[in-house]
């Protein structure tokens, strides 16, 4: 094997190491958004968890945060509560460097 073979594989599985990362601490934001949504939603304990995995589920709907969003929404306004999408972003943007550092903790 050359030293472009062992290079171009290092980059390969850095790059593959880096984006399960990624999907890693998007899931742990998202869990911890729908631990923060149950909150105010009054769900607590094995409701609470089992909501969070409902919203880390959601994600998977479509690319990007929009299909996270449209859940919280969607079960704020079913629960009569008023939650601006700027409020639920602005706990994403909060939550993403907990998430990573979570993650990077357990790595």
């Amino acid at each position: 094997m050359t030293t472009f073979d062992e290079r171009e594989k290092s980059f390969e599985a850095k790059y593959k190491h880096d984006e399960e990362l990624q999907f890693k601490v998007m899931a742990r934001r998202n869990k911890l958004a729908g631990l923060w949504a149950a909150g105010k939603l009054g769900l607590s304990g094995a409701e609470a968890e089992a909501y969070a995995k409902e919203v880390v589920a959601a994600d998977f709907d479509k690319p990007g945060d929009e299909d996270v969003i449209e859940k919280l929404q969607k079960d704020f306004k079913a629960r009569g509560l008023t939650v601006h999408d700027a409020e639920i972003r602005k706990e994403l943007e909060h939550l993403l460097p907990v998430a990573k550092a979570q993650i990077m903790k357990q790595a």
